[in-house]
């Protein structure tokens, strides 16, 4: 009986150790993560901000997700700015520049970063969203088709800011001379052609 007792003292210490490792393990993937994700979110609301000001020069308005009074501290709004040293960049799950031009339905078109779950860890994942027409439904009316494309996708932990850059750096000035041209074509047609469509949803 004794011994019977001892083998199971000695495989719940194994068990307890095998547990605890696990929990170590979990716990600083979660923090390397959340670190990740903090580094991110900081570079990538002061690049939206950034992008914000050149657009609002030639007087095309965005609105920005997270606003601007949570994370910026303005000495003169809206150019001369620090980042808050209190907010937390961690806890942003999405940023977003969201095009509030009347003219050719542009709309809700908008670029975003959002962050979502799957087994394998976070995911960041950015897209851009635009309105692509209207649709009858019989017990809710009219109601407006947005459709998402996907420009990058990656796990956190993998995720590359030269990378998510890279793409900015080619489809800013698209949506940029869309404005100034007046012709909102210029970056459907650049999303269309040169990345992966998503979802469709209606609002």
């Amino acid at each position: 009986m004794a011994k019977q007792e001892k083998k199971y003292e000695d495989w719940f210490e194994k068990l307890q150790s095998e547990l605890e490792k696990k929990k170590e393990e979990v716990l600083k993937n979660i923090s390397t993560e959340s670190e990740k994700k903090r580094e991110l979110n900081r570079s990538l609301v002061e690049d939206f901000w950034k992008i914000w000001l050149q657009f609002n020069k030639i007087n095309v308005h965005f609105r920005m997700e997270p606003p601007h009074s949570l994370w910026g501290q303005f000495e003169v709004f809206p150019d001369k700015w620090s980042i808050r040293e209190d907010f937390d960049f961690a806890t942003v799950s999405e940023i977003s520049l969201i095009d509030i031009t009347r003219e050719q339905n542009r709309t809700g078109d908008s670029l975003k970063i959002i962050y979502y779950n799957t087994d394998e860890g976070e995911r960041i994942r950015m897209l851009f969203q635009f309105f692509e027409g209207e649709k009858y439904y019989k017990y809710s009316g009219w109601k407006r088709i947005y459709a998402q494309y996907i420009l990058y996708d990656e796990l956190v932990k993998k995720a590359s800011l030269d990378k998510i850059r890279e793409i900015l750096l080619k489809l800013i000035p698209k949506w940029y001379e869309s404005h100034l041209k007046g012709d909102r074509s210029i970056i459907i047609n650049y999303v269309t052609e040169n990345f992966e469509k998503g979802e469709s949803f209606t609002m």
